[in-house]
């Protein structure tokens, strides 16, 4: 058994990785997120909810006391401010395990067509937030893995495949589904993909942009 961080867990990713670990394993789960009120249905046995905000390092700090494994459902315009609060946060607790999610195009890693359109798309203060973060995340001493999502859909499947960083990014699309199994996978197996950056991806998606756009 496991003491799991889940930062922003009223996030869809992290709702779905909530369920599968209360449903698949004997994990604990502390739940931290702005109006925890949102969430009505925490197991008192296994699951501890807190109110707080993701670039307040006491806040955080507390939260992270007993802690194996924090995972960072976080993303908004104060995504650099999250990061170095996490990791300060981290350093403080003596915690190492962490796992970030980010998104695809950081490093401008998207190929073709597709790369052209995600960076359309997410240009003009998205990807680079979401790449400085990336940067402060690399930086620090942790035990990181840094996630990097396709475009996420709602589809019930868990399908995919990853690359690394350095490597051209495939595919177009992935579900919120397999990202969340992807995240439960790395809890159970902490040891898995330590200090890397990490794309994900479902096969054979391949095109100019996803298929819901």
């Amino acid at each position: 058994m496991s003491n799991v961080l889940i930062l922003g867990a009223h996030g869809q990713i992290a709702r779905l990785a909530r369920t599968q670990l209360l449903q698949e394993t004997d994990h604990h789960l502390t739940l931290f997120l702005r109006n925890a009120k949102r969430i009505q249905d925490a197991n008192p046995q296994r699951e501890q909810v807190v109110d707080g905000d993701a670039t307040n390092v006491a806040q955080l700090t507390a939260a992270m006391q007993d802690i194996d494994v924090v995972y960072a459902n976080l993303g908004n315009a104060h995504i650099e401010d999250q990061a170095q609060a996490v990791v300060t946060a981290m350093n403080q607790a003596g915690i190492k395990r962490l796992i970030w999610i980010s998104t695809l195009g950081i490093y401008d890693e998207v190929p073709g067509a597709f790369g052209k359109w995600n960076h359309q798309m997410l240009d003009g203060g998205y990807l680079e937030h979401y790449a400085a973060a990336a940067k402060i995340i690399e930086a620090s001493d942790l035990d990181y893995t840094i996630i990097r999502p396709a475009w996420l859909s709602n589809r019930d499947v868990v399908n995919y495949e990853t690359t690394e960083k350095g490597e051209p990014f495939k595919g177009t699309e992935v579900s919120r589904k397999s990202i969340a199994a992807y995240v439960v996978k790395l809890i159970n197996d902490p040891t898995q993909e330590v200090r890397h950056s990490v794309g994900v991806n479902q096969p054979h998606t391949d095109g100019s942009k996803p298929s819901f756009y």
